[in-house]
């Protein structure tokens, strides 16, 4: 006869406090094994001594059992890792860089800076700006690649891009650049975007035959779209040019997919509203500076990582999050130029510079990456 649920739970609490007991023997052989290796000038990762012993751990543990054995020793080693970096008290670059920007950043968000933007005045970047900014001064530049160039130069005290959208997802260019271009993240702004189709008073539905708007836009508007005959769809670099082309042109039979703002500013009759696919349609705009600055209340923190091309890479960094408790927000890959099959990993964390985990968090990356690269840790304003 089968044990009653009760003394099954009985029997696993027995396991479970001699596991303990053998964790904490085996994480003090760790400190022992730290102090042998900062005496020696010897680093904590060991990789052909992890791969050795994962192969023993599964041979030990059987087929049946090898797969689920060899994780729950991926976590150990993983949190070992830590513990012996914490052991080593070794400085963290990317932490001192934090420690001083939080000495020299002012009390108080600027609120009449110099900013720069894609595209022209109606432009959801502006928009977005406006509501991050009390008073601002705005440049606009034709291409994003500018804006990183008007930040790094100086000539601009910050830049507002686009990064994702709920609907269409992540904005690929601007992480692509991202890799390219020196800058911090000082703030963010989820905006909601309500797009509108604009033509010149008085015409018709009937009448429109092209329709321009930027690619983010008219893949937000797909279904709306699908729907229309004999429509073509053209990309232009932004939704206020769109407007604006519309509005300067001698044709009748265009039209525009923009904002409501973009219709009072240009001129222009709403022919149709909201032709979004989803009524909570979202757009989240990055705000970067030349230096990191990090203002009161910041609770998220954006990295870029480049990881050795092995197995495993990804997995040995998300093992670190998972052992710090520290929830992972959004991850993105991007291919690295001039390196076949190799990512550069952005990842959005719920983690404030003020977390004790914080630091280290960034000993243990430091340790396992080719680069590490701290974007910031920031709040995020909803408009």
């Amino acid at each position: 006869m089968s044990k009653d649920l009760e003394a099954l739970r009985e029997e696993l609490d027995r396991v479970d406090e001699q596991m303990v007991q053998l964790f904490q023997e085996r994480m003090a052989l760790c400190a022992q094994v730290a102090n042998y290796k900062k005496e020696h000038g010897l680093p904590v990762l060991a990789a052909g001594r992890e791969r050795a012993l994962l192969g023993r751990i599964g041979e030990l543990a059987g087929p049946e059992l090898a797969e689920y054995a060899q994780s729950v020793y991926r976590a150990i080693l993983s949190v070992s890792r830590s513990y012996q970096h914490a052991r080593l008290s070794q400085e963290s670059k990317v932490y001192h860089t934090i420690q001083q920007a939080l000495e020299e950043t002012p009390g108080l968000f600027p609120q009449r800076p110099t900013v720069a933007c894609q595209g022209v005045e109606g432009a959801y970047s502006q928009i977005a700006c406006d509501r991050l900014f009390k008073s601002p001064t705005i440049l606009y530049f034709q291409s994003f690649d500018h804006v990183f160039k008007a930040v790094e130069s100086g000539m601009c005290q910050y830049g507002v891009l686009p990064i994702e959208n709920s609907t269409a997802g992540s904005v690929k260019a601007v992480y692509d650049l991202m890799i390219r271009h020196s800058f911090s993240i000082v703030r963010s702004a989820r905006l909601r975007v309500s797009h509108n189709l604009l033509v010149k008073p008085g015409t018709r539905p009937d009448q429109v035959k092209e329709i321009f708007s930027h690619e983010q836009a008219i893949s937000q508007c797909a279904g709306y779209l699908a729907g229309l005959k004999d429509v073509k769809v053209t990309v232009c670099e932004n939704t206020a040019v769109a407007s604006q082309l519309v509005a300067q042109s001698e044709r009748t039979d265009i039209a525009a997919i923009s904002s409501r703002f973009c219709a009072e500013l240009y001129g222009l009759s709403i022919l149709e509203e909201n032709i979004q696919d989803s009524d909570n349609n979202y757009t989240r705009f990055i705000c970067i500076s030349k230096k990191p600055e990090i203002y009161p209340g910041a609770d998220r923190t954006s990295l870029m990582l480049t990881l050795p091309h092995r197995p495993g890479s990804l997995y040995s960094v998300l093992s670190i999050f998972y052992a710090l408790n520290i929830n992972l927000q959004k991850l993105e890959s991007r291919p690295l130029p001039g390196r076949e099959f190799e990512f550069m990993f952005y990842f959005d964390l719920d983690a404030s510079v003020y977390a004790p985990e914080m630091e280290r968090l960034l000993q243990d990356l430091e340790a396992g990456c080719e680069q590490l690269r701290y974007l910031g840790t920031y709040n995020e304003v909803i408009c």
